[in-house]
């Protein structure tokens, strides 16, 4: 009994354990908070005191930028420690807006923090609803099986290794301006995969290819990634101004390829069924997808309006669709049944038995909100050092203390260690007086710069977790010099093709 009774205790006992080292973990991170925001105060007051009005070259200014540098040590580490990037940005933002809020009042001037917050909220409302019509479109279209539709047909094609080499990166350079880079990775990878099983010298080489033609494509269309998005909403370079790029674009990605295709495996890989049945509606979807592009460019060039409403007016397109297709679901499954049992397609009655009504809010459920809310993070972190001072010395030190070339193309490599994201809305914060050609150049260097390395890019760093083992960092930094002719090329390109805009 005495036995019974101490190992019932000995759980309990080690339950109670954690909950004390849970405790303890957690005063330790609140005293730590307090000491800091103890810490800044005291600085704003004797900043204050002393009428000291920026606190960039002060302990606050100081303690602002390692909160966000550990942040995103925390975000580069994703891989290693398995936490999504968005936790510690959120986190990091919010500490520094108090930070901020703290010196408004102690200075008195609340007016202006309050108005600098409002204006960097409402730049990431228009994104985020942009961003999330986008997301919910793809979504549809992979719910549609139309991406799935897509790696069927090309891995029943019976290609050679090279010529699946570049019509994966071809078809990923015109993809990805319409459907973002890294959905545009992830379904050329999902080929690769297929296809290459036997041959991890050609998974590797091609996810490269696929990265840098991902990166490539996006550079020269607004909805091909987010710097680009951030740049056609903030006005400095018109929708079709992007198409400009494309040549310079085309350089970026032909360059390295050109080059790697050498060194691809010249024998066929193994023969592959893999036949997919699109689901009703999968082409319309895409047709839609189209209609709203072109509603949010119209209404942007010719009415003035923000994107994001003829997006959000887009986003009723699908939903009034997905109605339509929810109301019509029982007459077009008897339908297709009806087909299906005529012709003995097994497969077609296997998916009809599991078919269930289309709902438009799945798709909308499963956008990356993880990305999301990690540029909430940005924006609000990069605001926040924006007003305490840093955004005005950095751009000091870049466009004026340097050449705008040399700044843009430094603003390229620093995307392939940072974050582009972070890296081109302070560039847009900054507001540079640059010619045309020059927000050219910085648009093209952000798109293209994070090729250099594998975590340069959220679609390296997504191809890394799909192709775990064929495609890591050592394998892409290996072909980080033919990448980088790439990259100078295009730069050299754009400034013979659009030298009148400099």
């Amino acid at each position: 009994m005495t036995e019974n009774s101490s190992s019932e205790k000995l759980p309990a006992r080690r339950g109670h354990n954690r909950v004390v080292a849970n405790k303890g973990f957690v005063t330790r991170v609140a005293l730590t908070i307090a000491a800091i925001f103890s810490l800044g105060f005291s600085a704003f007051a004797s900043a204050a005191e002393s009428g000291v009005t920026s606190f960039t070259h002060h302990p606050v200014g100081y303690i602002a930028v390692a909160i966000f540098v550990i942040a995103y040590a925390f975000v580069m580490l994703e891989e290693k420690l398995h936490m999504r990037k968005s936790k510690p940005v959120l986190l990091a933002a919010g500490l520094i807006w108090f930070l901020v809020a703290g010196a408004a009042a102690m200075t008195g001037d609340t007016e202006s923090a309050n108005a600098a917050l409002k204006r960097n909220l409402l730049e990431y409302s228009e994104l985020l609803l942009f961003l999330l019509v986008a997301m919910t479109y793809i979504n549809a279209m992979e719910e549609r099986q139309l991406f799935d539709a897509l790696r069927g047909w090309l891995v029943n094609k019976g290609l050679s290794y090279r010529s699946l080499f570049w019509i994966t990166g071809l078809m990923a350079f015109f993809i990805s301006p319409v459907a973002d880079n890294l959905t545009t990775a992830l379904l050329m990878c999902a080929v690769l995969m297929k296809v290459g099983e036997n041959s991890p010298r050609f998974i590797g080489l091609g996810c490269i290819n696929i990265v840098i033609a991902a990166n490539a494509g996006g550079a020269f269309s607004p909805f091909g990634d987010i710097t680009t998005l951030m740049v056609w909403q903030k006005g400095v370079v018109e929708f079709t101004e992007f198409f400009r790029l494309f040549i310079p674009a085309a350089v970026n990605y032909l360059v390295p390829a050109i080059i790697m295709s050498f060194f691809v495996p010249g024998e066929p890989p193994g023969k592959a069924k893999d036949t997919v049945i699109m689901k009703r509606g999968a082409r319309r979807t895409v047709a839609l997808f189209l209609l709203t592009i072109t509603t949010a460019v119209l209404g942007h060039n010719f009415l003035h309006l923000p994107a994001v409403v003829g997006m959000m007016m887009g986003l009723a397109y699908l939903q009034i669709f997905g109605y339509y297709l929810r109301m019509s679901f029982k007459r077009s499954v008897a339908r297709e049944r009806v087909w299906a049992e005529n012709h003995h397609n097994t497969r077609l009655l296997a998916r009809l038995d599991a078919a269930v009504p289309y709902d438009a809010f799945n798709p909308m459920a499963r956008t990356e909100w993880d990305t999301l809310l990690f540029f909430y993070g940005v924006v609000l972190c990069v605001g926040g050092l924006g007003y305490i001072g840093y955004l005005s010395e950095v751009s000091e030190l870049l466009y004026v203390g340097w050449n705008a070339t040399g700044a843009n193309i430094t603003v390229g490599v620093l995307s392939a260690i940072v974050d582009n994201i972070p890296v081109m809305f302070a560039v847009l914060s900054m507001e540079p007086d640059m010619s045309h050609g020059q927000w050219l150049l910085v648009t093209l260097t952000a798109g293209v710069g994070g090729s250099l390395l594998s975590i340069g890019s959220a679609a390296g760093v997504a191809l890394m977790g799909q192709a775990r083992g064929y495609y890591t960092i050592m394998t892409h930094l290996r072909w980080t010099p033919v990448i980088a002719l790439g990259y100078i090329a295009s730069i050299a390109t754009h400034m013979w093709l659009n030298a009148s805009l400099f």
